[in-house]
């Protein structure tokens, strides 16, 4: 079995036992460092070669994605994944320029900590859903404003030529920035059902994730953001 490595750096050490006791359950997972401020991480990451890194955005004396920005510019194939209590785009977006490949709030409950974490080691990206619904909202602002105005929300085109009515309905719940729980309940299915679609999506729009496949449908006016 593959042992994903973790490195925390948070300045609130409650919150780093308690993410550490839920990582523990994990059997692929070993917490091999934790550290309170990003002064610390370049040190850290070089004495213990995580494979993820969980960063809080906010710290005293180096913040978050200062130092993202420092740990990349050193190790490119850095993987880090940013800890917020904030879900602003502005927020997301800085961080994500600096070359964080997640952005988890700090509300996320176990399971999505986990799954993050996965995501992320495997190469992939990781957005909170309400930080992708955000995002794709801003996204669509900025568009109406490029094309001045030829965006049409009421123009939705379904794309049944690539994905099947039922995985319609779970990416448009995707976009609205649902967790797979809420999807679940919303088209009363079960959890495992919405991840066997959201997989069947991503292999049949020929992306990555789950942001990828929101952004698409957003440009190509598949779904309608609220």
């Amino acid at each position: 079995m593959e042992i994903t490595k973790i490195l925390i750096v948070d300045d609130h050490q409650l919150f780093r036992e308690g993410v550490k006791r839920i990582l523990d359950f994990e059997e692929s997972f070993d917490v091999v460092a934790e550290g309170d401020d990003g002064n610390e991480v370049l040190g850290l990451y070089e004495q213990n070669k995580p494979d993820v890194v969980l960063m809080d955005i906010n710290m005293p004396r180096m913040n978050g994605v200062d130092a993202t920005e420092l740990l990349v510019k050193e190790h490119p194939d850095a993987k880090v994944i940013m800890l917020s209590i904030h879900d602003d785009e502005s927020y997301v977006t800085h961080a994500l320029k600096t070359g964080a490949l997640g952005y988890m709030l700090k509300e996320m409950d176990a399971d999505a900590i986990v799954q993050a974490i996965k995501v992320v080691a495997a190469g992939g990206s990781y957005l909170h859903p309400k930080v992708t619904h955000n995002l794709v909202s801003e996204f669509r602002r900025l568009s109406e404003r490029e094309h001045k105005g030829s965006f049409q929300q009421n123009d939705i085109r379904r794309p049944l030529h690539l994905l099947t009515k039922r995985e319609c309905e779970v990416l448009q719940l995707l976009t609205d920035g649902q967790s797979n729980r809420t999807i679940g309940e919303t088209l009363f299915i079960s959890e495992k059902t919405v991840k066997n679609h959201v997989s069947s999506i991503l292999q049949k729009m020929s992306v990555n994730d789950r942001t990828q496949a929101v952004v698409t449908a957003i440009k190509n006016g598949w779904v309608e953001v609220k």
